[in-house]
């Protein structure tokens, strides 16, 4: 059978949505259109494709309706402001196949906002490669700062670094966080939050309209320790102390409690709010994320997720 030309595919995922949201969820058309940031006269026909494309039977026959499902389960059960579950390819290895994607869509609508908003980021995998995937913007109007240091111990710069990346594509202004992710000592943590523009930094970072970051888990393959953040001998004893995952370097439990003392006193990023009192979104998937991920939405250390449906099953069964 031919493939359906991308642009159909996506003109049939969006009616699948829309179908979704009126025929099962019970949302007016007004709604969808506020919900997916369209016209009503839009929404009318989206709804109106997906039954004439055949997508609305008595349940919704589109792979993106078992997504939607998640979502709204994950949404209830953590009180989430915003999930976004995309569908997976249980051929693929990859690490952040459609999350990447859905993560610079996402960052890519609060972008076209004309109204100045202050946009925070994370690092890491995922969020580089969402960067990666944002097309040419001129967004002068709008601010895009790091919550993290992009420098090891040794002074070496992380390959996986994201604001510039960002800020290069949508032009933007843009403020780096100017430390290390995690400082050699209590001490020169101190020295360095003190700095006038870290300050600054951090003090913009706290008004963020919204935040976009990873969730990293623990362990020998962690990207932690593969990145020379952290040394092993930390990392057993994270683990040892019950450290499950990690947000921006800083290390938490299976509750989503900050682990005290050990690399929790030397990180150097911005302190993350708990719960979140503004919208931070993760964006993670994979086996290997699955309890930090449980970790972060149980301590609401995030508001908002991106993940993929194998993730969100087993994040509902956890």
């Amino acid at each position: 059978m031919a493939r359906k030309p991308e642009s159909e595919s996506s003109r049939l995922d969006d009616a699948a949505r829309a179908g979704w949201l009126y025929y099962i969820a019970g949302n007016t058309q007004d709604e969808i259109a506020s919900k997916l940031g369209i016209s009503r006269q839009t929404a009318q026909r989206l709804v109106s494709l997906a039954v004439s494309a055949k997508l609305i039977k008595v349940r919704l026959d589109h792979p993106i309706a078992h997504c939607l499902d998640l979502s709204q389960k994950l949404k209830d059960k953590f009180g989430l402001v915003l999930c976004e579950v995309v569908p997976a390819d249980p051929a693929s290895s990859s690490t952040m196949l459609g999350v990447a994607e859905a993560t610079a869509a996402e960052l890519e609508r609060r972008l076209e906002s004309r109204d100045p908003i202050v946009v925070a980021l994370g690092s890491g995998r995922t969020l580089r490669a969402a960067a990666e995937q944002l097309p040419p913007m001129d967004c002068p109007q709008h601010k895009i700062v790091s919550l993290v240091g992009n420098i090891a111990t040794d002074g070496s710069a992380s390959f996986y670094d994201v604001i510039t990346r960002v800020a290069d594509a949508v032009r933007a202004p843009h403020y780096p966080m100017p430390v290390p992710v995690i400082a050699n000592s209590v001490g020169e943590k101190k020295l360095l939050l003190a700095q006038k523009p870290v300050k600054h930094v951090i003090d913009l970072a706290r008004m963020a309209d919204v935040t976009f970051v990873g969730v990293g888990h623990l362990g020998d393959k962690a990207p932690l320790l593969q990145d020379g953040f952290v040394n092993r001998d930390e990392m057993r004893a994270l683990m040892k102390a019950g450290a499950i995952g990690e947000v921006l370097g800083w290390a938490f439990d299976r509750s989503g409690r900050m682990v005290e003392g050990l690399t929790n006193e030397r990180v150097a990023s911005v302190a993350m709010e708990q719960p979140a009192k503004r919208l931070v979104i993760g964006a993670a998937m994979g086996i290997a994320k699955v309890e930090a991920l449980v970790g972060a939405l149980v301590g609401r250390i995030i508001s908002g997720l991106i993940t993929n449906e194998t993730t969100a099953e087993r994040v509902l069964r956890h």
